[in-house]
């Protein structure tokens, strides 16, 4: 029975590092697959007025990128890719 004591805090501990290792990369550019973009582009399109634009911007960007930025607004600064990417104006192509 001793052998088991320490079995349970091994696999908290399993547990913790792997949420942190998946929270470390959350948003970083590279970190989604491509079939994870329609999902994270549904959530950073979800409040926006202008959905069908978005989500097809947001898409396309991912798909370059592997990569949304977290949240529904903002944070484009961890995804290089996806914020220094412009329109032929010069403007922001990525949600």
């Amino acid at each position: 029975m001793a052998k088991f004591a320490c079995l349970p805090s091994a696999f908290v501990f399993m547990l913790v590092m792997a949420f942190a290792i998946q929270l470390s990369y959350a948003g970083r550019e590279g970190s989604l697959r491509p079939e994870e973009c329609p999902k994270a582009c549904d959530y950073r399109c979800s409040k926006t007025q202008h959905k069908n634009p978005c989500l097809e911007y947001c898409n396309q960007c991912c798909a370059k990128c592997l990569c949304v930025p977290s949240g529904t607004y903002g944070h484009k600064e961890e995804c290089p890719c996806y914020n220094n990417w412009k329109t032929k104006e010069g403007g922001p192509k990525c949600p």
